[in-house]
Formats: structure tokens, C-alpha cells, sequence
């Protein structure tokens, strides 16, 4: 069962004719490019496709040059990176998005072009007499600056959104305008000459951190997903999850899950793996029975915890090393690892929940692939496998993705069906370029947010604020910071959804927990790793938080739902996302730093025990229908079992093992008669 298996071949193979499982690739770039800005690029024709075909490729080479042969200096290397992608974006995105497809690049745009060329070849060429005269700004470095500020910003406008270039601008004008603003937001402002050195003269700007993470180890990782998804691993994901979940009682739920856990691997896109997975497993929930906006839902939650999965994490957990310091891209993946697991245990609890309240069972037999044919192709995984063993021995990140890269390439020469032609790999060069342009795009932007923060003080000016109104509680803090952070991440991708929330969110959690250490004391890194996968988490749950979700309203497009009751469900069914980090600010053992093996065991069982209760009391059934109160004594006893305290694990467990005795004496002693739903 294939999502791209058409009709006409179904009947070839003498498969059922059609059933609803099959959504064209039209119709999947459709709402791609209705709900994901990076996937809405011209369909071009004639010499500009050669031209552009030709740029990506080059792009792509270059990286690779400077992954194996050492990189340049930084301004010259994430000059080059940004000149690349500014130019290919605008000969790649149109202006304005209009319906049918458009083939020609407009006449300004090739202006934009060759600007964005000059802007991106101003270091290289100028770099002798930029170092000599450090500091000091002539008329023509202004110009240039604008023109990058202006280029940047339009860039991100066309490729990633509205949401991340109207906070950029707003950063710029509290900067320029700085005596103005009232209260603690005030500060001395900054000239015209200073602000364009700070955005584009300096590392602290446009040409900053998350630049240079974008140049280096995210555009390595990003190639490495291209050259993976050639081979069909990502078909091979959902094949996989059919073959060990589709029976299960409500299979196709659980085979969404299982199969956007593992796309997101490779994926950097909430919206992305929505279409991508979803259009072969939600009309496989909606002909089971599932509700058109529960298969949605799921869908959507699954797909979006993909972005919090190790040891990827939507490339986030590269930006994470540089930002906090002094900690190995290892450590962050484990850190990440129980929060992620229970993230999708919850979703896998309240599916199955749901398909026993209303009846459903698993795929028939005749609708499950051949296990042990899907076992023959397990090899595909191997360089997923391998990075991670890569990183776990301490090899550096980018050398790792470069391994990755070439076992993919080794790996897909045991099968002629996945083997990598010399055409395959070209393709996946300029596929991962071109992958590369929004994120390139959305960080030179951030650079501008990050730049602000530094020069005017004002990261450290709203923790001070966050925890002034809060009275300095720790959970109203968290609170003010999570609605921070999801406001923040709305429309945002998951590497500019992370710089954004950790520069301006993150420090409030910081500062507070920082009181209980003496004054002048560094940070640790337990502190600044949980109030940064603190803020993260909120930024990308902004996914399927209505009334801005996009994932769910991709999902949606797929499920024929309407979209706001599925981002209600999509955040029901991700309530593990809304909890878990609170759990791990105020009690850090859920990171697994500081903790024996023994310790993390019981964390293990006494989370997972609780996201059990948690998804009962959120669905309203266990082995039989839950009443009101028993949902709300549900809940409460899931909390007290997931925050990692010896009280409330005690408290928590003598609950559940009460409530499950309840249950299970007076449960259904029938299942639930099958309710016909809406297809």
C-alpha cells in the first residue's frame, strides 16, 4: 500500500479498486503550498530551471567543499551561504502567491537577484579592507547593509512568512527607537550607522550564530535527509509502521504515529511530515472510522512531535550546542529523549483509548504488508542508526552527517530498487539546497532578533519584566513564558520558532531559577538546557495550537475536518507537550542529568504510568466508560506519577493501582459496539 500507488495501477496489481487511500501528489503540493510558505517556489520552465537547477547544485558544493576541506573565515562563509540563498529564493518565490502555477520569474526579481549576488560577494571581496577598518562604517558599507537588512527580510517574507519578518522589523525598530518605548523597554537607541554595523559588520547580526549554524552543520544534516529520502525511506517508514502496528486496535492511528516518529528524523518541517505521512494514513483512520478531525488530529500532534524528536530535533538541537554552551549535541539528544518518548506514548495511549470507546479494530489481514519483506529493506535505516552511534563516540557533528552521507550512498546499493544513480545524487544535492533556502532564510532573520537582544539588553529587560509580574512564582513564570513561546512560534519554522523563543522567552526561566543560586554564579547547564527545551517545546506545539496551526490545518486540508476542531484535537491529543516541561523545569531528573540508570528506570515507569491515566482521563475511557469525576481523578493521579517526587510518585501509584483494580472489575466484558462515522 503505497501513497503514491495511482488507480490505474492498483487495478494493474489487481489491488482493491479505489478505496480513499490514495491522495495525488497534486493534490499534496496543494496544501503544501496552501499552508507551508517553504513549498510555495515557481514551477519554472525554459533556461531560469537550468539556471536555478544549476544555483542549487552549486550550493550544494560548495557546503560539501567546505565540509570536507575546512570552512573560511566567518564572515566569508556565511556571506557566501547568504548570498546563495537570498539570490536562489528570489528567483524561486514569487512575490505574491497566485493560484495556477507560475513558470516565469518576474522582472524585479531577477534585479533582487543579482543584488542579493553583490550583497553575498561584499566579504570575499572587500574582506582586506573591512578587517582593516573594523568599526568604522563608509557610505558604501551602508548601503550594502541596508540593502542586506532589506534583502533578508524580504527573503524570509517569501520563503518562511509573515510571522518571523514582522518580528525582525519590530526588533529593528526598537533598536532605531529605543528612548521612546516606556519602562524597563527603554533604552539609548541606535544610529543608522550603528544598527547596519551591528546587522551586517559584525557576527552579532545578520551574519550571526544561527547563520553560521545554518552554513555548517544544518545545511550537512539537511543533505543528508535528501540523499535518505532517494532512497524511498520515507515510503519504507510507512510500510514499516503498517507492517508492526497496522493490526493493533486502531491501527492506522498507531501507524501515524509510528511513522511520523521516524519521519521526523529526517524531516524539518511539522507541515512537511504532515503531507508527507498523512496522505497515506489519515484516509486509512478515516475508512476505519475514525472521525474526520480525530485522524486529523492525530496526524497532526504525531507529525509535530517529530520536530521534538531525537536526534534530530528539526536541526534545533545544533543551534542548542551554540546557544547554550559549554554542552555536547549528544547530551542534548538525551536530555530530549524521555520528554519526546512521552510525548508520543501519550498521543499512542489516547488513540487507542479512543478506537476501544468507539469500537474499532485493526486492519484486516489482507490490507497488511508482508513483514518479513518489509524486514528485507531494514538496511535502509542503517545510516539513521549510524549517526547516532556517530555522535554518541564523539565525532564531531558535521563529520557525522558527512559518514551519514556516504553510507546512504553504500547502503542503497544492496537493492537495485533503492540503489542511488549518479542522476539520484545530483537530484538529492540540489533537493537539500533547495531544502536549505528557507532555513538559511529564517536564520539570517533571527540573526537580526538575536543581534537586538545583545546590543539593547532586552532579553535580560523582559525576564526581569516575566518575572516581575509572576511575583516571582515559579509555575505563573512558566506560564507567562509558555504563552510567550507559543505566541512567538506561531507560523514560525522549527529552527526560527527556537531562536526566536530562546532568545526572548528563555532567559525569564533563567533568571528565576538562577535566585536559588549566590549572585554572580554561572549558569548550569541543567538550568539552561531545561528552560531552553522549555521554550522550545511551546514554540513548536504553536504547530497545532489554534487559532494558528498550521500543521493541523494541513492535516485538515487531508482529512476534509474542519481545521480549528482539528488543532482543538491535535492539542488534546499532544497534552503531554503542554505538561511535560513543566515537569522537567521543576524537577530535571525527566532530562537525565545527574541520575543513576536505576533512577531513570522508575522516571521511566512512573511518566509512562502516568500518561496512561492522563490519556484515560482524557478520552474517558479505560477498560470501561469513565464518569466525570473519575477523568478528573485521572488526570490529577497522571500528574502526580509523571512529576519525578518521591511523595508524588507514592501518592500517584497507590491511586492508579486502585483506580486500574476499579476498572478492570467492572470492565467491558464486551467490546463496544462499532460506531459508523463520516468516511
Amino acid at each position: 500500500m503505497s501513497n503514491k500507488l495511482p488507480p490505474e495501477e492498483r487495478e494493474q496489481m489487481k489491488l482493491p479498486p479505489e478505496d480513499d487511500t490514495y491522495i495525488s501528489e497534486e493534490k499534496q503540493k496543494e496544501i503544501l503550498q496552501k499552508y507551508d510558505p517553504e513549498s510555495n517556489t515557481r514551477d519554472l520552465a525554459g533556461i531560469m530551471k537550468y539556471v536555478v537547477f544549476f544555483g542549487l547544485l552549486a550550493f550544494s558544493l560548495f557546503q560539501l567543499y567546505t565540509a570536507v576541506f575546512g570552512q573560511y573565515t566567518a564572515y566569508i562563509q556565511r556571506s557566501i551561504h547568504l548570498g546563495f540563498a537570498l539570490s536562489l529564493i528570489f528567483l524561486l518565490f514569487p512575490a505574491f502567491r497566485k493560484k495556477g502555477i507560475k513558470h516565469k520569474v518576474a522582472w524585479y526579481d531577477y534585479i533582487l537577484a543579482l543584488l542579493a549576488i553583490g550583497v553575498g560577494a561584499y566579504w570575499p571581496i572587500m574582506y582586506d579592507d573591512l578587517v582593516f577598518r573594523i568599526g568604522r562604517v563608509t557610505e558604501l558599507d551602508l548601503a550594502v547593509g541596508i540593502l542586506a537588512t532589506l534583502l533578508t527580510l524580504e527573503a524570509t517574507r517569501r520563503a518562511v512568512g509573515l510571522p518571523i519578518t514582522i518580528i525582525s522589523s519590530l526588533f529593528l525598530t526598537y533598536a532605531f527607537f529605543g528612548p521612546s518605548f516606556p519602562g524597563f523597554l527603554r533604552h539609548r537607541g541606535q544610529d543608522l550607522d550603528s544598527l547596519v554595523q551591528l546587522m551586517f559588520f559584525t557576527t552579532d547580526g545578520i551574519l550571526g550564530t544561527p547563520l553560521a549554524v545554518s552554513s555548517t552543520f544544518i545545511f550537512t544534516f539537511l543533505l543528508f535527509g535528501a540523499f535518505l529520502v532517494k532512497t524511498g525511506v520515507g515510503q519504507y517508514f510507512n510500510d514499516l509502521a503498517v507492517s508492526f502496528a497496522g493490526h493493533l486496535i486502531g491501527g492506522p492511528a498507531k501507524v501515524a504515529i509510528f511513522s511520523s516518529a521516524l519521519q521526523g528524523t529526517i524531516s524539518g518541517s511539522s507541515v512537511a511530515n504532515v503531507v508527507t505521512s498523512g496522505s497515506y494514513t489519515i484516509p486509512m483512520m478515516k475508512k476505519l472510522g475514525y472521525k474526520k478531525e480525530f485522524a486529523g488530529g492525530v496526524e497532526a500532534a504525531a507529525s509535530t512531535g517529530g520536530q521534538l524528536m531525537p536526534p534530530i530535533m528539526g536541526a534545533a538541537a545544533f543551534l542548542m550546542v551554540e546557544f547554550i554552551g559549554g554542552i555536547t549535541y549528544w547530551e542534548i539528544a538525551k536530555a530530549a529523549a524521555i520528554p519526546a518518548l512521552l510525548y508520543f506514548t501519550g498521543i499512542w495511549i489516547m488513540t487507542h483509548f479512543e478506537a476501544k470507546r468507539i469500537g474499532l479494530k485493526g486492519l484486516p489481514k489482507e490490507d497488511l504488508p508482508d513483514r518479513k519483506e518489509i524486514l528485507k529493506k531494514i538496511y535502509l535505516l542503517l545510516p539513521i542508526v549510524a549517526i547516532i552511534v556517530f555522535l554518541l563516540i564523539g565525532v564531531p557533528t558535521m563529520q557525522a552527517a558527512l559518514y551519514g552521507i556516504v553510507l546512504t550512498v553504500v547502503v542503497s546499493a544492496f537493492d537495485k530498487e533503492t540503489r542511488l544513480n549518479f542522476k539520484d545524487m545530483i537530484d538529492a544535492l540540489v533537493d537539500g539546497a533547495r531544502t536549505a533556502l528557507a532555513v538559511a532564510a529564517a536564520t539570517a532573520a533571527a540573526g537580526i532578533i538575536v543581534g537586538v537582544v545583545v546590543k539593547t539588553g532586552l532579553g535580560l529587560s523582559l525576564a526581569n519584566g516575566l518575572v516581575s509580574a509572576s511575583g516571582g512564582n515559579v509555575l505563573l513564570t512558566l506560564f507567562f513564558t509558555m504563552l510567550a513561546a507559543i505566541v512567538l512560534g506561531m507560523g514560525s519554522p522549527t529552527t526560527a520558532n527556537y531562536v526566536i523563543t530562546s532568545t526572548i522567552a528563555a532567559p525569564a526561566i533563567i533568571t528565576l531559577l538562577m535566585l536559588e543560586y549566590p549572585e554572580g554564579a554561572a549558569v548550569p547547564i541543567v538550568v539552561a538546557l531545561s528552560a531552553h527545551l522549555f521554550v522550545f517545546y511551546f514554540g513548536i506545539i504553536a504547530d497545532i495550537t489554534p487559532p494558528v496551526a498550521l500543521a493541523a490545518f494541513a492535516a485538515s486540508g487531508i482529512s476534509g475536518g474542519e481545521p480549528i476542531k482539528t488543532g482543538v484535537t491535535a492539542a488534546k491529543l499532544a497534552i503531554a507537550a503542554f505538561i511535560i516541561p513543566y515537569m522537567f523545569v521543576l524537577s530535571p531528573e525527566l532530562l537525565m542529568i545527574d541520575v543513576t540508570f536505576t533512577e531513570i528506570i522508575w522516571v521511566l515507569i512512573t511518566a509512562v504510568s502516568g500518561m496512561i491515566a492522563i490519556g484515560a482521563g482524557m478520552i474517558g475511557y479505560w477498560y470501561r466508560k469513565l464518569v466525570w469525576f473519575e477523568r478528573i481523578i485521572m488526570v490529577a493521579t497522571g500528574l502526580a506519577l509523571i512529576y519525578p517526587e518521591g511523595l508524588s510518585d507514592t501518592i500517584g501509584a497507590v491511586v492508579f493501582i486502585i483506580m486500574f483494580a476499579i476498572q478492570w472489575l467492572a470492565r467491558d466484558k464486551k467490546d463496544p459496539k462499532p460506531k459508523t462515522t463520516e468516511a
